[in-house]
């Protein structure tokens, strides 16, 4: 275990066509607590994160997040906007990462309960990648190794490069020793979605967060989901969304 070393690799950029500078949204606007600071905080409270690096999209729009890791005290690179697979293998190779745990900026509410099991798993199993699969919306995650994510950048194409940093991987798992896990089926939701991309979810993310504000940053998922249902108000809000974040997740 003490060989490996499971570095938290956070793509960041601000520029957005439907809400600007997602991840440095407000979820509490009186404390000024953002997205970002709920997720940094999350995996900082995670003994098996041994290192968070922020992978800064070039461009002056993207200096905050500069601003930020310094303020925090992480690390971070810049580099390619739409290469976004390179920039999750600077985050490794910034500070020797052997495993990246891959989640996304503006997604303030990770499943972190078997964070912790599913490493180990990923360890004993000699996995090259571990998907999180079928769970709402902007609550998974994926541990990939470094060698893997750098296999992918060299054969995969454009397509492989963007957002979708685990495709190439997926597309070819012959190549690789991969395994997907699914959480409880309470948390396989279609209807939800917990990711920050247009104002209507920055409002439900910011209502579940004030609920659930004395269990920060680790938010218990099983029991938004139950708030949630029991305001749907909220759910209809996201609902429009949540399908097709749903299948693009999932594809």
């Amino acid at each position: 275990m003490s060989s490996r070393k499971l570095v938290a690799a956070i793509a960041c950029r601000n520029n957005g066509s439907r809400l600007y500078g997602k991840p440095l949204q407000n979820l509490d606007v009186i404390k000024q607590i953002t997205i970002l600071d709920n997720i940094t905080a999350c995996l900082k409270s995670l003994q098996i994160v041994d290192e968070i690096v922020l992978g800064i999209s070039m461009g002056s729009d993207n200096l905050a997040f500069e601003e930020y890791a310094k303020k925090n005290d992480i690390a971070y690179i810049f580099g390619d906007e739409k290469d976004v697979l390179s920039r999750l293998i600077s985050c490794g190779e910034k500070v020797g990462a052997t495993d990246i745990l891959r989640i996304t900026s503006e997604s303030p509410f990770l499943y972190f309960d078997e964070v912790y099991k599913l490493w180990e798993h990923y360890i004993d199993a000699q996995l090259d990648a571990l998907f999180m699969d079928e769970i709402i919306d902007g609550c998974g995650f994926e541990i990939i190794s470094l060698i893997a994510l750098k296999k992918s950048h060299e054969k995969g194409e454009d397509r492989h490069r963007s957002e979708l940093c685990s495709l190439y991987i997926r597309e070819n798992k012959d190549d690789f020793n991969i395994e997907k896990v699914y959480p409880p089926k309470e948390l396989i939701r279609k209807d939800l979605r917990l990711t920050v991309d247009n104002p209507e979810d920055l409002v439900v993310c910011r209502a579940v967060y004030q609920h659930f504000k004395d269990f920060a940053p680790k938010i218990p998922l099983l029991e938004v989901v139950q708030y949630l249902d029991l305001h749907p108000n909220l759910k209809e809000l996201i609902f429009p969304f949540a399908e097709a974040g749903y299948a693009t997740m999932n594809k």
